[in-house]
């Protein structure tokens, strides 16, 4: 059975090829090889990670998903004997979401033998509503079988609301069933730990490679080493769902 990770969130800017590029290079710490897609016509980040071997299939036509192209998306994924990995971009977040829905995908993949995983972000400052809706909607319309992952990302602010925490909002509350996951993201100064890892992102670099480049300044290669044993320590204690 393969795990299908999907990343999902209608908010852009708010670090899905980010969580994906970490997925994808804990597995590989892992040992495991998973095949990864980015289906963003738009902004194809996630492909940029070269040493993840990422594959790019757009599954658009103009603003709708193109059947076909989304059907052998399908068959490469029936035929998987490795986790999968799927970045989406927020541009077609509303079709994809509505085409998985109504075609029964997550059944779909069930009765092939796999998991599906969805993964959603929460950000904070102005993002925060949208990408509390944008995981409000997607509870609420997927099947009761889907797993879902929220990743809380403090990047554009605190993740809070009238005071209260994600894990004291009304969202929360009512959806916390469905959560099979919480995994943060640590927040980072931005001249420091910020600065460090939002270079090596932009340069479409994994920490592996970024450690082993001998040009980059000793402090930095310390900090970015410290930041992927804090991910990766949260992955882990994610590991029955991320397995």
């Amino acid at each position: 059975m393969a795990k299908i990770h999907m990343i999902l969130q209608g908010k852009g800017g708010v670090g899905k090829s980010f969580i994906a590029s970490t997925l994808a290079q804990h597995k590989h710490a892992k040992g495991k090889n998973p095949l990864c897609i980015d289906t963003d016509p738009v902004n194809a980040t996630f492909f940029g990670f070269k040493k993840l071997n990422v594959r790019q299939i757009n599954v658009m036509q103009n603003d709708e998903i193109d059947p076909r192209r989304f059907d052998d998306l399908i068959e490469l994924i029936a035929e998987a004997k490795t986790d999968i990995i799927i970045d989406n971009g927020a541009s077609t977040f509303v079709p994809m979401s509505h085409y998985l829905i109504s075609n029964q995908i997550p059944t779909l993949l069930s009765s092939m033998g796999h998991e599906l995983v969805i993964h959603t972000v929460i950000t904070g400052s102005q993002a925060l509503m949208d990408t509390l809706t944008g995981f409000k909607n997607l509870v609420s319309q997927f099947p009761d079988e889907t797993c879902f992952v929220v990743w809380l990302n403090p990047y554009w602010g605190a993740i809070t609301m009238d005071g209260k925490q994600f894990e004291e909002m009304k969202v929360y509350l009512k959806y916390k069933n469905r959560i099979s996951a919480i995994i943060r993201i640590p927040e980072y100064k931005a001249d420091t730990f910020g600065k460090d890892l939002s270079e090596i992102l932009q340069s479409k670099l994994t920490f592996g490679e970024a450690l082993e480049n001998a040009t980059l300044p000793i402090m930095v290669r310390q900090r970015l080493n410290i930041i992927k044993k804090q991910l990766f320590t949260n992955l882990e204690n994610a590991a029955a769902v991320l397995a």
